[in-house]
């Protein structure tokens, strides 16, 4: 089965088809996992107007494309670039707890959740930020 897929993936085309559907499915999924583990509801609060929660996800859109950029630019293979991929935004996902944990001031989700733009500035730097000290590092 696995040298049918290298086959076809030797043709461009569907390379490159093949990688981008990865990255799409992998984004929402892993987007999904940030929605479940943030104290607010995305969707809904940019639906309001919230920008601050529109410019962490919008980070967090970036930081985890920016990763699969690197896995797929580094591996040879989907599979590969699959896992790596995915390794990846684990680190990204450790990285807001520790970003949530390191700043006990106050609760940068709900800060986030308030329409804190100031807040959902940094953290959409801090998620871009480290995606690609993140990309270099899993290449």
């Amino acid at each position: 089965m696995e040298q049918e897929v290298d086959k076809l993936l030797s043709n461009p085309y569907a390379a490159a088809l093949a990688y981008v559907s990865v990255a799409v499915l992998a984004l929402v999924l892993f987007l999904f996992l940030f929605e479940f583990v943030t104290r607010y509801e995305c969707w809904e609060e940019i639906k309001k107007g919230n920008v601050a929660v529109a410019m962490a996800t919008g980070g967090k859109i970036f930081g985890i494309c920016n990763i699969f950029h690197f896995a797929v630019k580094a591996n040879e293979s989907v599979y590969q670039s699959m896992v790596w991929g995915t390794f990846g935004f684990f680190l990204l996902l450790v990285a807001y707890f520790l970003f949530e944990f390191l700043t006990p001031v106050f609760r940068i989700d709900d800060e986030i959740g308030r329409d804190n733009r100031a807040v959902g500035l940094i953290a959409m730097v801090i998620s871009v930020s480290l995606s690609f000290v993140i990309g270099a590092a899993i290449v």
